[in-house]
């Protein structure tokens, strides 16, 4: 007997392999209930470790199937859902918004409905969690100094970041309206292991390992807070145990970076691992036309989630970096698997053909 049956949406991607793999793993006494479409970014190879636990589950759905959703709430009687799954990359959401439409918005909602379906009908809301996976791109772009926190108002500036918001928006109207258990958490960029490789670290790690160029988008200025993606799922775990419902934190890595100062730093560690001559591969760098819409800086405070609940990052930019670099090295066949077919196109569509215009 379960005490909790928790979906998962997404987890077969990124982030949500890392939080699958951390509830699997540390909550022996709760059902993981992994909900992925597996779409491109989604890859079943990234849990094959847990894939045979007994509290693990696999359903592959779309959170827009209504049918779907409900024949899950019913089979695993559902108590908790932790939403990631979303359409993620800003020049995919240029390229196609209404995708971002469609997966971020229409399919919370959808999840919304079905929950508030389940959950409100036995009169003990309080007993489930609905929480909702965010960025902190909602924000919009800040100046030379400032940070994100939990204040600040949404300015979106991308159709990816537009869609999250609306997303952000009705989680908390289905709080107020509804009375449903809600938790938001805005989080800055993510690196790390199975990180799928069109974002700018494991891209260029497998740019350097092909010796292929390193596309920068326009002066290279743009800067990032960067979290190393386990740090992430900790404090996911901690909040969904302990974070104040309905309310919103936001989290970072107390970690800035400007892009060409990154790439220059992956290239150094690239060159040493790869026993290459020492500046080879900051040879491939090449500065391409910038994306529309192009955010300059973000920063997160994340004080509040540090003073409430005692959360920090644990590892520094480096060690990450450096396991992140590791993994990618040791795991190359997984690389190469899903950088083919599909992938190859879009890649020559956003990034050969751009540094062309």
């Amino acid at each position: 007997m379960f005490t909790k049956n928790i979906i998962i949406t997404g987890g077969a991607g990124f982030i949500g392999s890392h939080v699958v793999r951390l509830f699997v793993n540390k909550y022996p006494e709760y059902r993981i209930v992994n909900v992925d479409a597996l779409t491109y970014a989604g890859n079943l190879a990234n849990l094959k470790d847990v894939e045979q636990a007994p509290n693990y589950v696999f359903e592959k759905a779309n959170i827009l199937d209504t049918d779907a959703m409900e024949r899950i709430f019913n089979t695993w009687q559902i108590t908790d859902i932790i939403h990631l799954a979303a359409e993620s990359h800003v020049d995919r959401s240029i390229l196609s918004p209404m995708d971002f439409v469609y997966t971020n918005v229409a399919g919370t909602v959808n999840l919304l409905n079905v929950a508030k379906q389940h959950w409100l009908k036995d009169g003990e809301a309080d007993r489930h969690l609905f929480y909702h996976v965010s960025t902190d791109e909602v924000f919009g772009a800040l100046g030379e100094t400032g940070f994100f926190s939990e204040t600040t108002p949404y300015h979106p500036n991308s159709p990816y970041s537009a869609s999250k918001a609306a997303s952000d928006h009705f989680v908390r109207a289905y709080a107020e309206t509804y009375g449903l258990n809600t938790i938001i958490s805005n989080c800055s960029n993510n690196y790390g292991p199975y990180h799928f490789p069109e974002k700018l670290i494991p891209l260029f790690i497998h740019n350097i390992i092909q010796r292929k160029p390193l596309p920068v988008y326009g002066d290279g200025l743009y800067t990032r807070d960067w979290l190393f993606v386990k740090d992430h799922a900790l404090a996911i775990d901690l909040l969904f145990h302990k974070g104040k419902r309905n309310d919103t934190y936001t989290i970072g890595g107390f970690n800035e970076w400007k892009n060409i100062d990154l790439v220059k730093l992956l290239c150094r560690l690239m060159d040493a691992k790869l026993h290459r001559t020492p500046g080879e591969s900051e040879q491939l760098i090449t500065f391409i036309k910038d994306r529309p819409g192009h955010d300059r800086r973000y920063a997160i405070d994340a004080s509040k989630i540090n003073k409430e609940l005692g959360w920090k990052p644990t590892v520094t930019f480096e060690q990450g970096l450096d396991e992140t670099i590791d993994w990618y090295l040791n795991n190359r066949e997984w690389l190469e698997q899903v950088t083919s077919g599909a992938y190859q196109q879009y890649y020559e569509t956003m990034y050969t053909r751009r540094n062309q215009l």
